[in-house]
């Protein structure tokens, strides 16, 4: 992809012109979504027929770091990514170009005729039907997910808009009641150590009404751990909800845990991950969404907190336990550290990793008995240990 435009002050831009300058996805029903693709069809073949034929290229919403900055809320803590109104160029006329060009045309097809169908589907699901109708375009999932958000960059709008649901993996259990509308209430602190699986349909989630007594919501990195602290009943000891993605979090857990905190505004969340690159990585997509979907991560953006693991904590684990670091840990934290807008004291974590090149895992906490993790997060929050 070819810049055509760049914006060298945006990061430094004021709070006010940020916003002026803030580019977002729309949620826009069926017709609207169908009626937008149809308009990028026939502003194509207005190019194709005019008295200087060409083909025209697409201009899509560049979704590159130095396109990308800070939206700091004026009414609230929560920060977000934003992207802005620069844009970079998919081309036919390019042969390096050419097969991103057809694919973005495809996708567009594909979704054109899945909300003709009032249908939703999953990223996985496109992607094996692009794979048995298209196989010379695409052959991985990678190049489904990179052109759908090509796709949403052209069209400005949600993909759960073009009829794409979010593949959840997430799951919830704790001081919270869901009400479905038509359906019967569902009690998360009746449910087994597995929880409540979140659905993937937006739709669904955005018609749930909640109920909590909780003040706290802990996001929690790892299912395993997730379990144990369900099987533990933590959330009758501290009154809190609990939820996880399973590792890097999905949309819907996203959205899940964005309408939690808009409801209950008063509830601290808290997140409880790995002390390595990837933990801070997840964290840093709860609270400020990613640059690749920062046309939509203002809608899932939530304020929450490190509480654990960090550097105050690693007394509590055995020498032994400790891993060294792998080159995946290292370009993950090249990636964190050449951020913008990460804060000055997640930076002194990352690089305290980095200098002692070893990280270490939630459960080496279990040194000090299986309860001990229960323990530990009452004490910090007790104490308010974190950032």
């Amino acid at each position: 992809m070819e810049e055509t435009q760049t914006d060298s002050d945006l990061i430094r831009s004021t709070l006010f012109y940020s916003d002026q300058r803030l580019c977002s996805a729309d949620i826009l029903s069926p017709a609207q979504a169908r009626a937008r693709i149809e308009v990028a069809v026939l502003n194509f073949l207005k190019t194709l027929s005019s008295p200087n034929p060409a083909v025209s290229d697409l201009h899509l919403i560049n979704r590159r770091s130095e396109n990308c900055g800070l939206r700091r809320g004026l009414l609230s803590d929560v920060s977000s990514v934003f992207l802005s109104h620069s844009f970079c160029r998919r081309s036919l006329m390019r042969a390096n170009d050419a097969k991103a060009f057809v694919r973005v045309w495809k996708v567009m097809e594909m979704c054109f005729m899945i909300l003709g169908e009032d249908k939703l589907v999953t990223q996985r699901e496109l992607f094996y039907r692009l794979l048995s109708d298209s196989p010379q375009y695409f052959n991985s999932q990678e190049q489904v997910n990179s052109t759908v958000q090509d796709v949403v960059s052209l069209l400005r709008c949600t993909r759960h808009s073009l009829g794409l649901m979010a593949s959840s993996r997430g799951t919830i259990i704790g001081r919270l009641i869901l009400h479905d509308p038509g359906e019967e209430s569902l009690d998360c602190t009746i449910l087994g150590s597995a929880g409540h699986a979140i659905s993937g349909d937006f739709n669904l989630l955005k018609n749930l009404a909640f109920q909590s007594d909780a003040r706290y919501i802990i996001v929690v990195e790892k299912d395993a751990v997730f379990q144990r602290l369900s099987e533990d009943r933590l959330f009758n000891q501290l009154p809190s909800i609990l939820i996880t993605a399973k590792g890097y979090p999905d949309l819907a857990t996203r959205f899940l845990l964005h309408r939690l905190s808009e409801t209950f505004p008063s509830i601290t969340i808290f997140a409880l991950l790995d002390w390595n690159p990837a933990g801070l990585a997840i964290l840093c997509t709860y609270k400020f969404g990613s640059i690749s979907m920062g046309l939509e991560s203002y809608r899932y953006a939530c304020n929450v907190k490190w509480l654990g693991l960090r550097e105050g904590d690693l007394h509590l684990i055995p020498e032994s336990a400790f891993l060294e670091f792998k080159p995946r840990d290292h370009q993950i934290s090249k990636s964190l550290l050449s951020s913008t807008f990460l804060p000055d004291s997640y930076k002194m974590e990352l690089q305290t990793m980095v200098e002692a090149g070893r990280r270490a895992e939630i459960e080496a906490l279990y040194c000090h008995g299986f309860d001990f993790l229960g323990k530990y997060i009452a004490g910090k929050i007790v104490q308010a240990d974190y950032i």
